[in-house]
């Protein structure tokens, strides 16, 4: 079987990290082999474009170069570790992937969403099998962050117009890839969201391997 491409989505304080490690836990227990990959990051260069992006700074990078910035980071990571593990025939969950730039620097920032569209096919080249984005309610998100303790990132420190724009961007996205993108409701019980999405990723996962 060829390997299997998922990533998850939402803004800041939606539960999507939790998902991807219940997910990756409970196809780890049916004998998969997963990675684990978070965007920015996920290699030695990405981790540096991590740094830059997320840490607040005196002189934060302005909108265009934040679109850049994502996008080498989301190259390199695809190059040399997305691609070589599908090639091995592993599934590999992403903690955001592209449809964040979509979201977070086309309606966030307001940047050219043609451009945006472009650098996914330049830098990422792939799609995933699926997409969860995980919705929840502004409010909600932002009790969630309040209670991690430790400062805010750059970008969860960012107003709530903002998430909210982000917001309509995922939304935006999920209307206009419906095959591709699940929304799924992130204020019902941890439980209840992971086993919705572990019966769907055992779905794909059992229609891939049929086809095979």
């Amino acid at each position: 079987m060829n390997g299997i491409l998922f990533s998850f989505e939402g803004i800041d304080g939606s539960g999507k990290t939790t998902q991807v490690g219940l997910l990756a836990d409970a196809l780890r227990e049916r004998g998969l082999v997963v990675n684990c990959l978070r965007e920015p990051g996920g290699t030695a260069l990405g981790e540096k474009v991590r740094s830059l992006l997320l840490e607040p700074s005196d002189e934060p990078p302005v909108p265009l170069a934040e679109l850049l910035l994502f996008s080498a980071a989301r190259a390199q990571i695809v190059q040399t570790r997305v691609l070589p593990a599908l090639a091995r025939g592993e599934v590999v969950i992403l903690d955001r992937f592209y449809d964040a730039t979509f979201a977070y620097q086309g309606f966030g920032r307001n940047l050219s969403l043609d451009a945006i569209v472009a650098l996914e096919g330049i830098a990422a080249g792939i799609a995933p099998r699926r997409t969860w984005f995980l919705d929840v309610p502004l409010e909600v998100a932002a009790t969630r962050r309040g209670g991690r303790g430790g400062g805010a990132d750059r970008m969860e420190a960012e107003a709530e117009a903002f998430r909210q724009r982000v917001r309509d961007g995922y939304l935006e996205r999920a209307k206009n890839s419906p095959e591709r993108v699940q929304v799924v409701d992130a204020s019902v019980p941890v439980a209840q969201i992971h086993g919705e999405i572990l019966t769907d990723a055992l779905q794909i996962l059992g229609k891939a391997g049929s086809a095979s």
